[in-house]
């Protein structure tokens, strides 16, 4: 097993992204994030189905995820605390914290360098109602793209979305980068 492809960049499909947040202006940050089911997958695939484990304590706070090395005939375990999601609580906090131990791993880590997303919305993508925007079901954006640098880390070098209608909402480009 080689530990070191647990800590390749996920795909784009791997990836979900979300609004995190609307300014009265009409400009939306978004939030890149992976879901459980990428861990688990790129768990499966790295380590083997029995391979790896993973056991929460705390009420579920803390997640530990442990690997097996064959090397050394032991596990080898990292550790994370999470919180609740609004939602589910439970649930969402067994989650958070199994994601979170899974970046300990590396698994997703270079989400942690994704530039800010903000999108500029339309008028018809948003409402404001009081003293809080909120989206509308007009806001689409799909095709999201990205170039990773080769290289230890992947940094991010540009990043893409366009929405249903074809036009491209945001476009990050890092100057004087080689893309992969």
């Amino acid at each position: 097993m080689d530990i070191s492809k647990l800590q390749e960049p996920l795909k784009v499909h791997e990836l979900d992204f979300r609004i995190q947040s609307i300014n009265k202006g009409g400009y939306a940050t978004i939030l890149a994030y992976k879901n459980a089911r990428v861990d688990i997958n790129r768990l499966n695939s790295i380590c083997g189905r029995l391979g790896w484990e993973r056991s929460h304590s705390r009420d579920n706070r803390n997640c530990t995820v442990s690997i097996w090395d064959d090397e050394k005939s032991h596990w080898v375990s990292k550790e994370d605390t999470g919180k609740e999601s609004i939602a589910e609580a439970q649930k969402g906090l067994a989650s958070d914290s199994f994601k979170r131990a899974c970046f300990n791993w590396g698994i997703g880590i270079e989400l942690y360098d994704f530039p800010v997303i903000q999108v500029k919305l339309t008028p018809k993508e948003f409402k404001v109602d009081g003293d809080k925007a909120k989206a509308t079901w007009e806001l689409k954006l799909k095709e999201w793209t990205w170039f990773l640098r080769s290289g230890e880390g992947g940094e991010v070098c540009q990043l893409a979305v366009r929405d249903n209608s074809g036009n491209v909402r945001f476009n990050y480009k890092l100057e004087n980068k080689e893309t992969a």
